[in-house]
């Protein structure tokens, strides 16, 4: 009997042993507590030249009108009080050179000189916001992370679900385009001040929006045996997981704080992304620009 009753303290001894050895490995292989975590100042935005290759087409802004510039220069200026290190844009991680030549000429106060992409480069938000920043705070370097190795075969998803007639999904998505290319066009009729549009495009709302048209909706189109909706979600989660990798990689151990500007419903996944590593903080434009911004 007296044997019976060691054998179950000693089985019971060893029980507790290994639960709390599990315990310990959980502890030491979950999520790890983080002292200081790296700061990303996320900057969703429109297109300054508008190419017009978004889904929503909406109207230009006047980016060279004076005021718009000296809106350029209190954002540059209050993003240069923010000091990040490094500054990441939607350009082809591949023409990082390209990148650079550019760089060193707006540096030398020399615009790239072809009458053919005098718009693009002469209104693009690289290089009016990211190299006014960079040269600011005399960073060596702008670093491009698009990948433009994925689809987004949105005519085709839509094809389907007109196929499929779905046409809650169909009025949803329209509507939600509609209404987001008209109240943007509205704050432009209206004569919104570019950092409130700005702010707009970095709202939670507008972030939840881009996500649900993006990340959410195209799950439901079309039959079962159908996927070109959740392809397009794959496609444009493949595009700016690759963005955040790069982010990640070219980061080093000294850079705790950083600027990534794109279009806002990349920055509204990649946003995301960053709440999910312990590791990363996300800064949002609206936590440097606040609701105090005159019109």
């Amino acid at each position: 009997m007296t044997h019976n009753i060691f054998k179950a303290k000693l089985m019971i001894s060893i029980l507790v042993i290994v639960m709390a050895s599990c315990q310990t490995k959980e502890k030491d292989y979950g999520v790890k507590e983080i002292g200081s975590k790296k700061e990303v100042l996320l900057i969703g935005t429109f297109h300054y030249n508008n190419p017009g290759a978004d889904v929503a087409k909406t109207k230009s802004f006047d980016i060279l009108k004076s005021e718009a510039q000296d809106e350029l220069e209190k954002m540059a200026k209050k993003i240069g009080e923010y000091k990040p290190t490094r500054i990441f844009v939607e350009w082809e991680y591949d023409e990082q050179k390209d990148l650079d030549s550019l760089y060193r000429l707006y540096q030398d106060g020399i615009y790239f000189d072809n009458p053919e992409l005098s718009n693009f480069y002469q209104k693009n938000e690289i290089f009016q916001l990211a190299f006014r920043v960079a040269d600011m705070l005399d960073l060596k370097q702008v670093y491009g992370i698009d990948y433009d190795g994925t689809s987004f075969p949105f005519d085709s998803m839509m094809h389907v679900v007109s196929q499929s007639e779905q046409e809650h999904l169909q009025t949803e998505i329209q509507q939600m385009i509609q209404d987001f290319t008209e109240g943007f066009d509205q704050k432009i009729e209206e004569g919104s001040s570019l950092i409130n549009l700005t702010r707009y495009l970095n709202t939670d709302s507008f972030f939840r929006l881009s996500n649900h048209i993006h990340c959410e909706i195209p799950l439901l189109v079309g039959p079962v045996d159908n996927f070109i909706g959740p392809f397009l979600t794959s496609e444009w989660y493949k595009r700016n997981l690759y963005m955040w990798s790069m982010i990640q990689k070219i980061t080093s151990d000294s850079d705790q704080r950083i600027m990534v500007l794109l279009g806002s419903s990349h920055a509204a996944v990649i946003n995301e992304f960053v709440a999910m590593n312990p590791e990363w903080k996300s800064i949002r434009f609206n936590d440097i620009f606040g609701s105090d911004i005159p019109k």
